[in-house]
């Protein structure tokens, strides 16, 4: 892992206003905490500088020795790691930087992005490579961390499956992540619909209830259905 020297400014006025000044002079706004000091480190970046190292190592974690400067006097040094970016949502211009501390003599945990390598025989028999697990949790000393893990799937037919447990990692390196979690698949290739032309559609059809005359019941009383004639016969 490549060590990188970053001359950093000291930043002692804090506050929403002396942040956009700060951006103003196109520097970016900063922090550095952790390791043994037992306050945060306010500092501005050079944002040129920044964002030309990062350019150079895209994707990469990369180590940085933190040269903290108050005008020309070297006050002190960090080796420290990028922890967070944050960013504009439209510009996507950086807006703030979060730098952790580090020991180069302790084990500290960093993702590391996942690349695959080859072209599985399953994509040319017309499968599709599904890739799951972009980024591996590692454990291992700062001097340890790998640019990327490559995983090889060219030999991956159509249902083949690349788990954690299957990744050879560096020596030195370890990670607590699931075991079983899925890298890489290659799925079956998706059935079309075959439509049959001139089909006609099949409908489900129309129930109709038969509906019972109602016979009204007649003006005298009678039953309902009682003719008029019965009645006058009955009261003779």
């Amino acid at each position: 892992m490549e060590e990188i020297k970053l001359d950093v400014q000291l930043r002692e006025k804090i506050g929403s206003r002396k942040i956009r000044s700060v951006r103003r002079e196109d520097f970016v706004p900063g922090i550095v905490y952790g390791g043994k000091a037992k306050e945060p480190t306010v500092i501005k970046v050079d944002r040129r500088s920044y964002e030309r190292i990062m350019r150079q190592h895209r994707g990469q974690n990369v180590i940085f020795h933190l040269n903290v400067m108050d005008g020309e006097t070297k006050l002190r040094d960090y080796a420290a790691i990028i922890r967070e970016e944050q960013h504009e949502p439209v510009s996507y211009r950086i807006l703030h930087l979060d730098f952790q501390r580090i020991s180069l003599t302790e084990e500290i945990e960093v993702k590391v992005k996942i690349e695959t390598k080859g072209d599985p025989i399953g994509v040319k028999e017309g499968g599709l490579l599904d890739h799951l697990l972009w980024e591996l949790p590692v454990i291992c000393l700062p001097t340890k961390i790998p640019e990327k893990i490559e995983v090889e799937v060219g030999h991956l037919k159509i249902g083949d499956v690349v788990h954690v447990k299957d990744i050879k990692l560096p020596e030195g390196v370890r990670t607590k992540h699931d075991v079983e979690a899925i890298v890489v698949t290659v799925a079956a290739p998706m059935k079309e619909e075959v439509v049959v032309e001139g089909a006609e559609a099949i409908t489900e059809p129309e129930v109709l209830k038969e509906k019972k005359d109602k016979v009204a019941p007649t003006a005298e009383g009678g039953k309902p259905g009682e003719k008029a004639e019965e009645k006058k016969a009955d009261k003779k």
